[in-house]
């Protein structure tokens, strides 16, 4: 099992590596949102503040380099590196899933970055089904080895469903994600990856106390897909079936918001009109993590610190042609919203 974990984040890391896992059809619907331009925004380029604050860390712009990767040497320097760049820039930072962390302690100095970023907010990652079988303690112990400032539990039901290795059994994680809440004395987040999160499990959340949200939408890296490159032939024709299945990361920015929840929106996040969108819809911040990682293995830590600065200039660009001087002010700028995204929020 040890052996295969390491093998499986391996193949991620080539595979994310390349255009091949995007979802085909299926898009974010953040296309569907349109920002309405203000000729007179009354304010200066240089006075455009972008600072947002998020799980009682200021951010100064309101981005997220998403979970990746962990668990093997070539994680380390993929996470140190994008890590100090975070903390440089003053965005957050999530680790990928420490299940291999957790079935292999020799390999917890592949997520430890904190030397690397001393100042950054860090987001831990364990499975719901994994921390369903965990106790509070074990989970704290793993979060405090890496010096994380909150947890993500992510929900995957479909990528496990179609991966070799995958779980079979979900339940009690509703019932996991109130003791989480109540117990472990950070922030947690409920995380999807790759198939969104619904209006009905924003609400189920939120009612038992959870407050933060990671929607990972689909139309972005199609983790079934993933999985599908992975799978035997069974595998391979239940993955081709549910490749672009998901909800939409612009609806499921709307059901988290609605439910009152601080959302983050990840899920297809590609340039500075996507981060834009997804902040006028009530999303508190955005995270990119398969086009960050692939900017990172063609230009190295400049090229990905490149890719990141350009989409803030986007951001902030499109904040003064919005007239918004501020990210509250963008939260609540003009919008008009079209097509098939009205279907889903309607």
């Amino acid at each position: 099992m040890s052996a295969d974990i390491e093998q499986r984040k391996a193949d991620h890391l080539d595979l994310c590596a390349t255009d091949e896992v995007a979802f085909r059809q299926r898009t974010t619907l953040l296309e569907c949102v349109r920002l309405v331009h203000q000729s007179l925004p009354e304010t200066s380029f240089d006075s455009i503040d972008t600072r947002v604050r998020l799980l009682g860390k200021e951010l100064r712009a309101p981005l997220l380099i998403a979970a990746m990767t962990g668990g093997h040497a070539r994680a380390a320097e993929i996470n140190q590196a994008l890590a100090s760049i975070a903390d440089e820039l003053g965005y957050a930072f999530g680790l990928g899933s420490q299940r291999a962390m957790q079935k292999r302690p020799e390999t917890s100095w592949t997520y430890q970055v904190r030397r690397h970023a001393p100042d950054a907010l860090l987001f831990g990652n364990v499975g719901v089904v994994q921390a369903r079988d965990l106790s509070t303690e074990e989970i704290a112990e793993m979060l405090a080895k890496v010096g994380a400032d909150a947890l993500c539990v992510h929900m995957n039901p479909a990528m496990e469903l179609v991966q070799p290795e995958g779980d079979r059994d979900f339940s009690r994680g509703l019932e996991t994600f109130q003791r989480l809440w109540a117990e472990l004395g950070v922030p947690v987040i409920a995380k999807e990856t790759g198939s969104g999160i619904s209006r009905e499990v924003a609400a189920r959340l939120r009612a038992i106390g959870i407050r933060h949200a990671d929607t990972s939408g689909a139309g972005g890296t199609s983790w079934v897909g993933v999985e599908t490159l992975r799978a035997d032939a069974d595998g391979r024709a239940l993955g081709e079936a549910l490749w672009d299945w998901g909800v939409p990361t612009a609806a499921s920015v709307r059901y988290c918001v609605e439910a009152g929840m601080t959302t983050i929106a990840t899920g297809g996040i590609r340039t500075g009109m996507d981060v834009a969108r997804a902040i006028a819809l009530g999303a508190s911040c955005a995270g990119i993590a398969r086009n960050v990682y692939q900017a990172f293995l063609e230009g190295g830590v400049d090229g990905a610190r490149s890719f990141l600065q350009r989409i803030e200039r986007e951001l902030r660009s499109i904040m003064l042609l919005c007239g918004a001087k501020t990210i509250e002010e963008l939260q609540q700028a003009p919008r008009v919203v079209s097509g098939e995204l009205r279907d889903w929020i309607a």
